[in-house]
């Protein structure tokens, strides 16, 4: 296990132009060729997962740094990371216009579905606070500049550290294994410190999160709105959180057998919506596809139609692919063959039918670009920027605010690849 420290050190990214716009590079097979004996591919790839969002190897040197703040009074809640210790976040006030206005960030970061890839999760920072930066940059939709993020700069807003494995959603523990599946916890606890801070006073509010924080400002979504007046606007935000449950390219469900091992781990059943719990299994109810169209509070989802990480991870993962068929096409979508393509056009296709339910609604918000990434809102270079991916002239903070604010109805779906040619796509070595 102890090699796996080293598995930050071993990432690289780089920016790169491509012909379809900029791409940002990682290197896989240095992080998994020796590591696969130890932690299934599966296991390894959550820890990946936060990768996708980043923006930079390292901040970008006119970044805000924010610093960490940990919830002292959680532990007697029994609101603990997986190793016991205290949960937290980062939070920067907000000023002006925006002082009583309120973004809350989940972060996102995988999951465990297994004992020994908890027990490795929380020596690492996605399951003990120990491990947490002490400060990290806010970009994207968290930075304080309005050249940068024009509709939120200046709202109080707040980064929730991940460290339960089950986005913000378990609650039982093994104490064999020294483990707290407390997530549901984490976010409670969370809430109320925030609140004494004066969220609770706020008159506007948006949740979100990124990838495995997508999903749990889904799960979370009507819980963040029944915690205002109903004079406060509140809205959610998803971004690469559309986790879908499909077959792999060797028929069978990867990632649902995978989501499966985290529901029943992690007590996750007990958390999650009754709309779903009460007419499907419990696994089926951890896949939004089937919570969405139940969500009651206004909720923006933004996508890439080839989300790198479902691709992957759920559709081509090494256990479906043993002869490396896929291996080029999921590092870099150029690569792709003409069926392989196809296949993905498929994929694409039942993304857009498990949100049709919100195609016709009002309150609802659709940004579905066609491109191979992963995490949009908290890179800047994808977030707002001169060369940042757009869907008709439109970038994705500009959808967003324009949702948020109610400006425009905003149905943005892409058409499919490779017609897109501002994407900022990914490239893994």
């Amino acid at each position: 296990m102890e090699r796996f420290m080293g598995f930050w050190a071993v990432i690289f990214v780089g920016s790169l132009l491509s012909k379809w716009g900029l791409t940002t590079s990682f290197d896989l097979d240095e992080v998994f060729s020796e590591n696969r004996t130890d932690v299934s591919f599966l296991e390894s790839m959550s820890h990946l997962e936060s990768v996708y969002g980043v923006a930079d190897a390292t901040p970008p040197p006119n970044a805000l740094m924010v610093g960490l703040t940990l919830v002292h009074g959680a532990a007697a809640k029994g609101a603990v990371c997986l190793d016991g210790s205290v949960p937290g976040y980062h939070l920067h006030r907000g000023f002006g216009s925006g002082a009583n206005s309120w973004l809350v960030q989940l972060e996102g970061g995988g999951w465990c579905n297994s004992i020994r890839a908890c027990v490795y999760r929380k020596k690492t920072r996605r399951g003990s606070s120990a491990y947490f930066e002490r400060q990290i940059a806010f970009t994207g939709i968290l930075s304080n500049k309005p050249y940068e993020n024009p509709d939120f700069f200046n709202w109080n807003r707040v980064k929730i550290r991940y460290c339960d494995g089950a986005s913000f959603a378990g609650d039982t523990e093994n104490k064999a294994a020294g483990l707290h599946f407390r997530g549901q916890r984490i976010w409670r606890a969370a809430m109320e410190d925030l609140m004494s801070k004066g969220m609770r006073y706020a008159n506007q509010a948006l949740l979100s999160g990124c990838s495995a924080g997508g999903l749990a400002s889904i799960l979370h979504c009507d819980e963040f709105r029944n915690l205002f007046p109903g004079s406060t606007k509140v809205k959610c935000l998803s971004d690469a959180g559309l986790f879908l449950d499909v077959m792999d390219i060797s028929g069978r469900r990867a990632i649902r057998n995978f989501f499966g091992g985290v529901v029943r781990l992690q007590g996750v059943g007990s958390s999650l919506p009754r709309t779903c719990t009460n007419h499907l299994d419990p696994i089926l109810c951890f896949f939004p596809q089937n919570l969405i169209n139940n969500v009651k509070t206004p909720l923006f989802i933004l996508n890439a139609a080839y989300d790198a990480w479902q691709i992957q991870e759920s559709l081509a993962p090494p256990t479906a692919d043993p002869h490396g068929y896929w291996h080029s096409c999921t590092r870099n979508i150029d690569q792709c063959s003409s069926s392989q393509i196809h296949f993905l056009q498929g994929f694409r296709i039942r993304m857009l039918n498990a949100i049709k339910g919100l195609e016709t609604s009002r309150q609802s918000g659709l940004f579905i670009n066609s491109c191979f990434a992963h995490c949009q809102s908290e890179r800047q270079d994808t977030w707002f920027g001169n060369n940042s991916p757009v869907i008709r002239n439109k970038a994705v903070a500009t959808a967003v605010g324009d949702w948020y604010f109610d400006r425009l109805n905003i149905k943005e779906l892409d058409c499919p690849y490779p017609c897109e040619r501002t994407c900022h796509n990914l490239v893994f070595y």
